[in-house]
């Protein structure tokens, strides 16, 4: 099921696949390149519901206009604090996800908003080739309890790579930062996405 929702960056579509008896609902949304349809967010949308956690996939205002390039981050989080009241109606406890600029988006918003948690798929942690721009501070302030998945070789931010903190990590061994691995990885990508989705059932039961 999936619903429009107005926001002052336009408007966005939130497709839900709700538990039977949730008791977190999860809010994620794709990065910059790539829409809901990405490896990770549908393996999440599938496994999550069987566990106690609605998922609601979030298309941005850029991505159902059609554009190609996603605007200034001020802009994501416009549309991110538009949806919020559609989020939160059902009443649960609301974890803020996102992958890539998303996991940025919600990692600024997450403490204005109330978030009870941000989940951090492929957190961008500095531009290829360019880690003296760390983005590390956002990551940092969230506020709120973290969960980052990060492929193992992801050129935006190797596990290795991310600073202490009082957030969690699971690594997706060989992954990259779409969290596709290699064909000659010992592992396959159902596996890969086994990682991913039983990382975040651990943590999510762990939200209480």
């Amino acid at each position: 099921m999936s619903e429009i929702v107005e926001t002052d960056a336009g408007a966005a579509r939130i497709t839900w696949h709700k538990a039977r008896k949730a008791r977190l609902l999860l809010a994620v949304s794709h990065g910059a390149g790539g829409g809901i349809e990405v490896r990770d967010l549908q393996a999440l949308a599938q496994a999550l519901p069987a566990h106690g956690v609605t998922v609601a996939l979030v298309e941005q205002p850029w991505r159902v206009a059609g554009k190609k390039v996603a605007p200034a981050p001020k802009t994501l989080d416009v549309g991110w604090r538009g949806l919020w009241p559609a989020l939160a109606k059902p009443g649960l406890p609301v974890v803020s996800g996102g992958r890539s600029a998303g996991a940025r988006v919600a990692c600024r918003t997450a403490t204005e908003l109330g978030a009870a948690a941000v989940l951090a798929l492929s957190f961008p942690l500095h531009p290829p080739g360019k880690p003296e721009k760390s983005r590390a501070d956002e990551l940092l302030g969230s506020g709120v309890p973290t969960l980052v998945v990060q492929g193992g070789n992801d050129p935006w931010g190797k596990p290795d790579e991310f600073p202490q903190g009082s957030y969690e990590l699971v690594e997706i061994p060989y992954a990259d930062h779409g969290l596709a691995v290699p064909k000659r990885a010992p592992l396959d990508q159902a596996e890969a996405l086994k990682i991913v989705t039983d990382g975040v059932v651990e943590w999510a039961a762990s939200l209480g």
